[in-house]
């Protein structure tokens, strides 16, 4: 796996792909209102149109999700219920990715995997499972058979009852897993899971939040349009990096892991983002969950 070298230029942010629902999500206020006025301009600093934010916000009314007073940019919306599912990120899993970088959760190396024989009659709840030990960072050995690094065990058991198949379900952690003729940890965490690729998005991730830091504090400060631009890519390109992460322990990952470095520049973006929003009486609602989730101050369980 290649990185780019000590000392070397940093490329250009590459912005990362925002939705207008999400966009729409991100700029509700802790009073859970969205001014339209700042939507667009948001929007349109993000490359967005007014013909893409209009039909954004008739279908929202239209599900339901937001209440419309008012027309055009004058307008102000208010969420019917809270919204912060669409943008909030998964605070027990940020929290222990922090820990990990800090060292503070070294692994065991124990081997965590599951296997289920699931008929075809229950297909969809077989599915959901299996879709839901990816999520969860878990890697297929081969049909039916995952592996984790991390004690995900209790949720997935929890998963598997809440389908109706948890009879169908094998547990077992091992602390001798060996692939064809391979059973060093690291070169297997390399086998199974697609280091370089979870490493480019946090790669992307480090320049866009470096880039966004640069930004913060040059002479030429942003506005507070481009200030909530920033916070709207920095929350997308975060998402887009610690998804389909596993967050496998240092021990496992090449050194240094570009994860590390690209999550100790969100924090310092986020934190560097907030420190004008806090003084805001109509602070953003990303601006909270994103400070409950990048401050792991509290152990919390996977």
């Amino acid at each position: 796996m290649t990185s780019r070298p000590a000392g070397a230029p940093s490329a250009k942010p590459a912005t990362p792909e925002v939705g207008t629902r999400t966009l729409v999500f991100a700029l509700v206020r802790e009073d859970g209102s969205v001014d339209a006025g700042e939507l667009y301009a948001v929007a349109a600093a993000l490359g967005m149109t007014d013909q893409q934010v209009r039909l954004c916000l008739k279908r929202l009314v239209a599900e339901g999700r937001f209440t419309q007073e008012g027309r055009g940019r004058k307008a102000v919306l208010r969420a019917t219920a809270d919204a912060s599912g669409a943008v909030a990120p998964d605070v027990g899993y940020v929290r222990h990715a922090y820990r990990q970088d800090q060292g503070l959760a070294p692994w065991d190396g124990t081997w965590h995997l599951f296997a289920f024989a699931i008929p075809e009659t229950a297909r969809q709840a077989r599915d959901t499972l299996r879709d839901t030990l990816l999520h969860l960072g878990a890697a297929p050995l081969q049909g039916g058979l995952y592996v984790s690094a991390n004690a995900i065990g209790d949720i997935v058991e929890a998963h598997a009852r809440h389908l109706g198949v948890l009879p169908s379900l094998t547990r077992l952690t091992s602390h001798d897993l060996r692939v064809g003729d391979e059973d060093d940890p690291a070169r297997l965490a390399a086998l199974l899971w697609p280091l370089q690729q979870i490493a480019d998005r946090h790669e992307a991730l480090a320049v866009l939040a470096a880039a966004r830091l640069t930004g913060l504090s040059g002479p030429d400060r942003p506005t507070g349009t481009e200030r909530l631009a920033y916070a709207v890519e920095l929350a997308a390109a975060f998402t887009t990096a610690m998804d389909p992460d596993p967050l496998l322990p240092p021990e496992l990952l090449p050194q240094p892991w570009p994860g590390t470095r690209a999550r100790t520049l969100a924090a310092q973006c986020w934190e560097a983002l907030s420190v004008e929003d806090d003084r805001n009486p109509r602070r953003l609602r990303l601006f909270r969950l994103y400070d409950g989730a990048l401050h792991p101050d509290v152990p919390r369980p996977l």
